[in-house]
C-alpha cells in the first residue's frame, strides 16, 4: 500500500488509549527529504515482529520525539486530554521545526497548527512511522513493568481489558500503574485500598 509522503513535515500519533493500565504514549516523526523507509503502515496492521524490525530504521533515519503521559495524569485529565498532552509534548520536543504537522485522528492538540487526518496512520508515511514508534515504546514499557507486577500479565495484554487482565484485577485489585478513572478498575474488588 502506498502512503502519502510529506518530507520535512511531522506525523503524530499515540498508542494506549484503551488499556486499563500504563501510560499513553505519543510520537512525532519527521522523515527528511530523500529518505525512504519501506514497509510503513498503521502499526495495528503490522505484526509485533514487523513493528520491532521497523523501529530501529525509523530511529536511525528520521527525526523523532516520544512522550509518555502516565496513568496518574490520565486520571487527572481524562484519556482524551492526556492523549492530546502527549502528542503536543512530542511535537514540542522535536529537534527540528516541521514544515507542517499531520496528526492522526479528528482533532489537533490545543495550540498546535496543522491538519488532523482521520485514519492517518494508514494514509501518511510520517503518521505511520509515529504510530510504530509510539506502539513499540509503550509495549516495551509494559513488558518491563510486568517484572514488577507479574500477577497481571502485562507482557501479554499490555494493559488492555482482556479476560486475563480482568480476572487478575478481580483477584488482586489494581496496582500503582492502573487507571483508577476507568470503570473496570473502579469496580475491582480492592480498589478502595488505594
Amino acid at each position: 500500500m502506498k502512503l502519502d509522503r510529506f518530507p520535512g513535515c511531522a506525523g503524530v500519533d499515540e498508542a494506549g488509549r484503551g488499556p486499563l493500565a500504563g501510560p499513553v504514549v505519543a510520537a512525532a516523526v519527521i522523515i527528511p527529504e530523500g529518505i525512504t523507509i519501506k514497509g510503513l503502515n498503521d502499526s495495528k496492521k503490522l505484526t509485533r515482529e514487523q513493528r520491532e524490525k521497523l523501529e530501529p530504521e525509523i530511529l536511525e533515519k528520521a527525526i523523532y520525539a516520544i512522550s509518555f503521559v502516565d496513568n496518574l495524569e490520565i486520571d487527572t485529565l481524562n484519556i482524551l486530554w492526556a492523549s492530546m498532552a502527549a502528542m503536543k509534548r512530542a511535537i514540542e520536543a522535536l529537534s527540528t521545526i516541521p514544515i507542517n504537522i499531520y496528526v492522526d485522528g479528528n482533532r489537533l492538540p490545543p495550540g498546535i497548527k496543522g491538519e488532523a487526518v482521520i485514519k492517518g496512520d494508514g494514509k501518511v508515511a510520517e503518521i505511520a512511522a509515529a504510530s510504530i514508534l509510539a506502539k513499540v515504546a509503550r509495549d516495551r514499557y509494559m513488558v518491563e513493568i510486568c517484572a514488577k507486577f507479574p500477577q497481571y500479565g502485562f507482557s501479554r495484554h499490555f494493559g488492555y481489558p482482556t479476560p486475563e487482565h480482568l480476572e487478575a484485577l478481580k483477584a488482586h485489585g489494581p496496582c500503582e500503574i492502573h487507571r483508577f478513572s476507568y470503570a473496570p478498575v473502579q469496580q475491582s474488588s480492592q480498589a478502595t485500598l488505594f
